[in-house]
């Protein structure tokens, strides 16, 4: 990869393996931008909602319809309930996140963490793509220090997360978001800690 004119580094990552530790660290040795909230608050600016509000249905699959839906089984016969927030389908919102990530990876070398960048970026002149894994214990004991929650909600958590990226990358890629073979770099930080998968991903750069 070509260090000398913009180039982007994505990073897929299952939910307790270090991704956005790891991809700030990366950004930071390299001197170049990081952008994971920065494609939430383009995106809230553009369909005019709060961050948190959109950070709640991002990297989900179906999450309008879904709420959509859910409204009609609970039915509307509470008159004072209060009106709901208008967010954007899902297939709208990964348009539109993909479109600032085009334009981030254009304007600038950066490091761009989740939301199908790798599939976003194949065909950028200048780009890694990175997945990051671990052993389930391994994310367990990470998340319950990350939130600060137990072990038996940190699973869950996991289990969640693990379940809706995976529906969520298939469906907008057409593509098994665990495959190793479609990232240029697979690493489990189990094994290879994060602050130790920084060092290797330097070393693979130079």
């Amino acid at each position: 990869m070509d260090q000398t004119s913009p180039f982007a580094i994505t990073i897929s990552r299952q939910l307790g393996s270090g991704g956005a530790y790891l991809g700030q660290q990366l950004a930071r040795n390299l001197n170049i931008f990081y952008a994971d909230r920065e494609i939430i608050s383009r995106a809230a600016k553009q369909f005019s909602v709060l961050e948190e509000d959109l950070e709640s249905i991002d990297e989900k699959k179906n999450s309008f319809w879904e709420s959509f839906l859910h409204s009609f089984e609970l039915g509307f016969s509470d008159p004072y309930k209060p009106p709901q927030i208008v967010l954007p389908p899902d297939l709208i919102l990964f348009n539109a996140e993909s479109e600032i990530i085009k334009h981030i990876a254009k304007e600038r070398s950066a490091v761009i963490v989740g939301r199908c960048g790798s599939y976003i970026l194949r065909n950028h002149p200048n780009h890694l793509s990175i997945f990051l894994h671990g052993d389930i214990a391994f994310r367990i004991k990470r998340v319950e220090k990350l939130y600060n929650v137990t072990e038996k909600v940190a699973e869950k958590m996991i289990v969640k997360s693990d379940k809706e990226r995976s529906q969520y990358f298939h469906s907008f890629t057409g593509e098994e978001w665990t495959d190793a073979r479609q990232y240029d770099l697979s690493i489990n930080t189990s094994k290879i800690d994060p602050d130790n998968s920084v060092k290797l991903i330097m070393k693979f750069l130079d």
